[in-house]
């Protein structure tokens, strides 16, 4: 008798906690809902969207969780989960890829490109600066991409900070497109670098209508016949102080706070990150319509694949990782966004081969690149 009583007992909790565990679910594919609608709606409109496809890797995972606990049930309701997945089995590709594409036609133009946010060449370590930087170097000779797009660049006018002149000296990409946006004591400068060993026959810049340490440059870059417009671009970090990465830290290790304040401070840079760089990739996406040449994107967009800032971005563009990467593409190695933020992208007169990210940590980002082959 005591048996059953406590069989019952059991049978009673279960069906409640399902009950809790059913309304859980409908949350989460809610939640999976809202964060498909993320890339396809401008935070300028509906700004809190944007949260929701920030999230998107975390809520993909929250979903396969309750799909895995109905299945252990035996339970018809772990389709229901799974289903909504499926149909946005798309923007998984842009976080997870598998690619068995072989090397480029060597009888055709191949590029090799790389993008990569220094992160000023760790210039305010200043313990390490040396090694760090001269590990960059050798980096990057080792590389020797034909294209380089350099964010958050910083040369000095003289002595063994001189970055530009550096560069310029061991690297076979002779031709540079810079754009300072700051200048300090005169000789300092912070900006957005371009290298190429190929000749760039004209420059440009994409005007966001307020002085800004993030910018968009062009480049008119001459391949044998044809001519390529290399846009590099640093688009809006969300700019979170100290206070707000420890407060992050904490959470992260589970150490309580009941700092509110700090919570909505979170919030409120992420929304004006989120509504800036929907500006700007409106803006960016307006030159690449009216580029008289075949693009290759490269930059620190600051925001992950389902976001409006990549989608308005890519549009009628290939994305080089999802063509022939492999593994999990996180560019930013951070605590937030931990994701792939760091891209190349390219017209359809390209296809790309071996897509890779470079996973040394000598700034705050992972270098990206990969070979274009000029179909």
């Amino acid at each position: 008798m005591e048996s059953l009583e406590t069989n019952k007992e059991k049978k009673r909790k279960r069906f409640y906690f399902n009950k809790v565990a059913s309304f859980c679910n409908h949350i989460a594919v809610v939640c999976l809902l809202i964060s498909y609608l993320a890339p396809h709606v401008s935070p300028e409109n509906f700004y809190f969207i944007a949260f929701f496809g920030i999230a998107y890797p975390l809520i993909v995972i929250i979903n396969l969780l309750f799909v895995i606990y109905w299945a252990i049930q035996l339970r018809k309701r772990a389709f229901y989960s799974l289903f909504f997945i499926i149909i946005g089995w798309s923007n998984i590709h842009h976080y997870v890829q598998f690619s068995l594409k072989g090397s480029p036609d060597k009888s055709k133009k191949v590029i090799k490109v790389m993008s990569y946010n220094v992160k000023v060449f760790d210039l305010y370590n200043w313990s390490h600066n040396l090694e760090t930087r001269a590990k960059m170097f050798n980096l990057l000779n080792d590389e020797s991409p034909d294209i380089m797009c350099f964010q958050e660049f910083f040369t000095r006018d003289s002595c063994k900070f001189d970055n530009l002149d550096s560069i310029l000296r061991f690297q076979k990409a002779k031709y540079v497109h810079v754009e300072y946006t700051t200048h300090e004591r005169m000789n300092q400068h912070f900006g957005i670098a371009t290298f190429s060993y190929y000749p760039i026959v004209s420059k440009g810049k994409i005007d966001f209508g307020y002085h800004s340490n993030n910018v968009c440059i062009y480049s008119d870059i001459k391949i044998g016949n044809d001519t390529v417009r290399v846009y590099n671009m640093h688009l809006q970090s969300i700019a979170f102080s100290k206070s707000d990465y420890k407060y992050a830290e904490d959470l992260q290790k589970d150490i309580e706070s009941e700092d509110m304040e700090q919570s909505k401070n979170i919030l409120r840079r992420l929304k004006k990150a989120f509504v800036k760089r929907a500006k700007q990739a409106d803006l960016i996406s307006a030159s690449i319509d009216q580029s008289p040449y075949p693009v290759i994107i490269c930059g620190d967009f600051n925001d992950t694949p389902a976001s409006y800032t990549y989608h308005t971005i890519s549009k009628n563009l290939k994305d080089a990782f999802v063509e022939s990467g492999n593994g999990f593409g996180k560019s930013y190695i951070g605590i937030f966004p931990s994701f792939r933020i760091d891209y190349i992208l390219h017209s359809k007169k390209f296809k790309a081969y071996n897509f890779r990210t470079i996973r040394e940590e000598l700034s705050d980002h992972f270098p990206v690149v990969t070979y274009l082959e000029v179909q």
